[in-house]
């Protein structure tokens, strides 16, 4: 029997067929993906009698290509001799090339990686699967793949073209907006992982200084270290450790270490802060207007934090920097400062877990952080922990995808690719990749010991060359400290979710799901 509800959905799906059929549009169906035994592109969910080839076998315009071969032609492979051709003439080859079901999922997970935030743990999965597949048929040449939002990506398989994605200047390969800046009103944000061009890498080599990025102790850690000690006795008031407690004792620590001890109780500018990044890069109508007047005050507010904050906080040091050129605005660096320090306590509960779930890191954990106390002037190295929390940022990474856009035209594996083409490394992919690296799904902080492991090209938790974070060492730094003040009085006993010890981790983590319990040593 057929139910109104019922009737009332084929009404809707026989609109759907007729408006694609005016159109010229792939409709889409609840049905699953046809595929041809023969080889030829289909529609997918289309049916059997409304596939329609053009000639020489190409589709028609409404079996648009999902995902091509990038330089995958004749005699394609690892192996095939470079041949240069255009990037039309590759969309060309892979329409008419034989297409399994993970690879043409691949389009519709990457709508996941260009829009942050929309993943889930069945698309990280799903994207996993759809990558390997993709490389295993086509090898590691890079592969353009086209969303279903109608966007290409040019995604890269192989880690010697992660190694030209690292070193190629802005020039060349251009930063995509990062989700940290979005949301904020100037054009040319102040910060110097939003700015372009010169200006870019003048306030990045300022930002560096001031964070100390070549030090893995900061000059100031001193008060740095008496901030985080004093606040950390909020994670363990209570018997148990979720995100709402990890992100208050966090962002008050931030705000002394960034703006003095003045601004630690200030949970209004930390508010108005992640309401301008919630706001999106654009804003319409009576929207625009209250995104300014929030802005305004965040920047009235930090200005008069500047204005008596002591010598060693970041605000102060940027603003003693010397700044030939006028390019930095410390005020917008506090801002972009403040909210780096947002993933901080994301990465604080997943590595206590991490440890919570294998006892024998943890108890070596536990003795490094009751010894660091008498470590004198090696005060705040702590290497074992901070081999933990970087391999927590391996397993579950902050940006898990990094996207760049092509300047100019651009040949990769002799493939040209016309300047906007937008470039993907998937960081979280290669960094868990079994194919490559040992024990990918596994937790294992000893892998960082070798000091080479910083430089490894697969494992990126603060990426590489000229767009490494300037703050790795100072955020590392902070969060091995906060995990030291944790073990150093108590034990994680309990944990959820529960983690096996000895199988694969999950793909993903979500912080609002993980709760601690603590017992006293």
């Amino acid at each position: 029997m057929r139910t109104v509800q019922g009737v009332a959905l084929d009404g809707l799906r026989a609109r759907v067929r007729a408006l694609a059929e005016r159109t010229r549009l792939p409709a889409r169906s609840s049905g699953p993906p046809v595929w041809s035994g023969s080889g030829d592109a289909r529609v997918t969910g289309a049916p059997a009698a409304r596939r329609r080839t053009g000639r020489a076998g190409r589709p028609t315009r409404r079996e648009a290509p999902f995902a091509d071969r990038g330089p995958a032609v004749r005699g394609s492979g690892a192996g095939a001799p470079d041949r240069r051709t255009s990037v039309k003439e590759a969309f060309r080859y892979a329409a008419a090339a034989p297409r399994a079901t993970a690879v043409a999922a691949l389009g519709a997970v990457l709508d996941g990686f260009v829009r942050p935030g929309s993943r889930r743990p069945g698309a990280v999965r799903a994207s996993a699967a759809a990558l390997r597949a993709l490389r295993a048929r086509h090898g590691d040449a890079p592969a353009l793949v086209r969303t279903r939002s109608g966007r290409t990506v040019l995604v890269l398989l192989d880690p010697q073209d992660l190694h030209r994605f690292y070193a190629e200047p802005v020039s060349v390969l251009a930063a995509d907006q990062p989700e940290k800046c979005r949301g904020l009103i100037e054009p040319e944000p102040a910060g110097a992982g939003c700015s372009r061009g010169e200006l870019r890498s003048e306030r990045r080599q300022i930002s560096a200084d001031v964070l100390a990025a070549d030090l893995p102790v900061h000059p100031s850690y001193r008060p740095y270290l008496a901030a985080v000690t004093e606040e950390a006795r909020e994670l363990t008031v209570t018997g148990t450790l979720e995100l709402a407690r990890a992100r208050r004792a966090v962002n008050r620590a931030a705000r002394r270490i960034v703006l003095g001890a003045a601004a630690a109780a200030d949970e209004e500018l930390t508010g108005w802060l992640i309401q301008l990044r919630a706001e999106g890069g654009n804003p319409r109508g009576g929207r625009v207007r209250a995104a300014r007047s929030v802005h305004d005050k965040a920047r009235a507010r930090i200005e008069e934090y500047a204005r008596r904050a002591d010598g060693d906080t970041l605000v102060a040091r940027a603003a003693r920097h010397d700044d030939p050129t006028g390019s930095l605005d410390p005020v917008g660096q506090a801002q972009h400062w403040l909210l780096a320090m947002d993933a901080v306590p994301d990465t604080l509960l997943r590595t206590l877990l991490l440890l919570g779930a294998h006892p024998a890191e943890q108890d070596t954990a536990a003795a490094e952080a009751a010894a660091e106390p008498a470590a004198g002037p090696d005060r705040g190295e702590l290497p074992r922990l901070r081999a933990c929390v970087r391999e927590s940022l391996r397993l579950y990474p902050v940006v898990s995808d990094l996207i760049r856009v092509t300047r100019a035209e651009t040949e990769w594996r002799g493939v040209r690719y016309p300047a906007g083409t937008s470039v993907l490394l998937p960081a979280a992919f290669h960094q868990r990749d079994p194919e490559r690296v040992p024990a990918a799904h596994v937790f294992v902080p000893g892998r960082w010991k070798n000091p080479a492991a910083d430089q490894d090209i697969r494992m990126a938790p603060f990426s590489h060359g000229g767009g490494r974070c300037p703050g790795d060492q100072l955020s590392l730094m902070i969060t091995a400290a906060l995990c030291a003040e944790v073990l150093r009085s108590h034990r994680v006993t309990g944990t959820r979710p529960a983690l096996d010890p000895v199988g694969p981790l999950p793909a993903t983590l979500a912080p609002h799901g993980i709760r601690l319990t603590l017992t006293r040593r």
